[in-house]
């Protein structure tokens, strides 16, 4: 077997081409591309054909088939031996990246986080691979609502992008920071950091769907951020640049040549979902500032496109823009007295839920919410209060707990029950 930089024997080719054939077949032959995978072992190969095979099975047998134990085990192989390899970044850290990836799809977070630290650490002079590691580790404590250290993550994220001169990824770490101050609504410190944002964004010159997709991701928080701090009419001009950036992105045609620092090599998001955020941030202002027949038209374009999308592609993203824009245009229907359909698309919110346990957790007091101005719509004042109530036993959100204690409010008014009225009023009070 051909060891350093020797050409690969022909039976490790062969069996490797043989694979990729029954990977890309169509359909697919897993179980004959696992095969000709593991045969390599058969010849005591390398360790760095060891642990590259290792890799490829783990990688295959993750992404196509339900075997997750035989799956974690190859990447645990995979992960173990490449670092007794040197000068062999591309495997080691792809190997870590994904055994993190499925040991949070086992519910095995703790795991996943040492590993990743771990390879935080030791992939500082491979700049693409420690961003890729920071970006994901911070994923991973926003998932688990830990804002702070994925904020910090971030930060670090961020200053190490200055060092190594990637100013585009650098505005991805601190725009993305600035997503989760959002989050957290902590609005004093948005401020300042989207200022700077901006500067960076104006100032970088670069692959010119990179630099618009900059300036969309810009001007989404700039928008949110004054929704969020309630200023309507200040929406206007930013969501006026949003919809030109994005006409501007879809004539633009995507660039093959890649970027010459390694850790430019990243993307926020596919131009197409890009374009139903735009429409889901115009639906947001619509709603806001009280353009009811201009949210249903641009839900209607929104849900259209993720239709389309959704036929070729399943990333979750598309799930949840799919929910938010149904869970506003279900409150534009209640509000124009359009029940029936509004019942039906609550319907279609909790089809998409049952289908994501991650998208229900974050959705479930939402859905309860809607399913209680529901129940006030046609008058069923009891199951209204046991919606509400379900509602608030659900969320941690300090606005929607003030919605819902107020409309529960509404309900105890509605059904002369002024105990629990002068309740409710103290807790909003308080």
């Amino acid at each position: 077997m051909a060891t350093g930089g020797e050409a690969p024997e022909p039976w490790y080719l062969a069996l490797l081409g043989f694979a990729e054939h029954f990977r890309t077949s169509s359909p697919p032959k897993i179980r004959l591309c696992v095969h000709c995978l593991q045969a390599v072992f058969q010849f005591k190969p390398p360790q760095r054909v060891e642990a590259r095979t290792h890799l490829q099975l783990g990688s295959v047998l993750y992404h196509h088939t339900k075997n997750s134990d035989l799956a974690r085990n190859h990447l645990e192989k995979a992960w173990f031996i490449s670092q007794q390899v040197s000068q062999f970044e591309d495997v080691k850290f792809e190997a870590a990246s994904l055994l993190s990836e499925l040991y949070c799809q086992q519910n095995l977070v703790d795991s996943a986080k040492p590993l990743l630290r771990k390879a935080i650490q030791i992939s500082q002079q491979t700049p693409y691979w420690h961003c890729r590691l920071l970006f994901q580790l911070a994923q991973l404590h926003t998932l688990e609502k830990d804002l702070v250290s994925a904020c910090d993550l971030l930060g670090v994220g961020a200053e190490y992008a200055r060092v190594v001169g990637s100013e585009y990824t650098r505005a991805l770490f601190l725009l993305s920071k600035g997503m989760l101050l959002l989050m957290e609504r902590k609005l004093q410190e948005v401020h300042p950091l989207l200022t700077l944002c901006g500067q960076i964004v104006e100032n970088w010159q670069g692959n010119p769907i990179q630099k618009e997709s900059l300036r969309v991701f810009f001007l989404v928080l700039q928008v949110t951020h004054y929704l969020d701090a309630g200023q309507v009419k200040s929406v206007k001009p930013c969501l006026k640049q949003l919809q030109q950036c994005i006409q501007t992105i879809s004539t633009l045609h995507d660039d093959e040549i890649l970027p010459s620092n390694p850790a430019d090599l990243f993307h926020w998001l596919p131009k197409e979902h890009m374009c139903v955020l735009v429409y889901l941030v115009t639906v947001m202002h619509s709603m806001q500032a009280g353009y009811l027949e201009k949210a249903q038209k641009y839900t209607d374009k929104a849900l259209m496109q993720l239709e389309k999308l959704k036929m070729l592609d399943c990333s979750p993203i598309l799930s949840s823009f799919q929910v938010i824009l149904l869970e506003h245009i279900i409150m534009c229907r209640l509000v124009t007295g359009h029940k029936a359909t509004a019942l039906q698309e609550i319907s279609q919110v909790c089809q998409l839920c049952q289908q994501s346990p991650r998208l229900f957790s974050n959705h479930a007091a939402q859905l309860h919410t809607l399913l209680g101005l529901y129940c006030i719509s046609v008058n069923c004042m009891d199951n209204a209060e046991a919606q509400f109530t379900t509602a608030l036993r659900l969320t941690t959100h300090q606005e929607l707990w003030t919605f819902i204690v107020t409309n529960l409010a509404s309900v105890y008014i509605r059904e002369g029950n002024r105990h629990q009225e002068v309740e409710v009023s103290v807790q909003v009070s308080c």
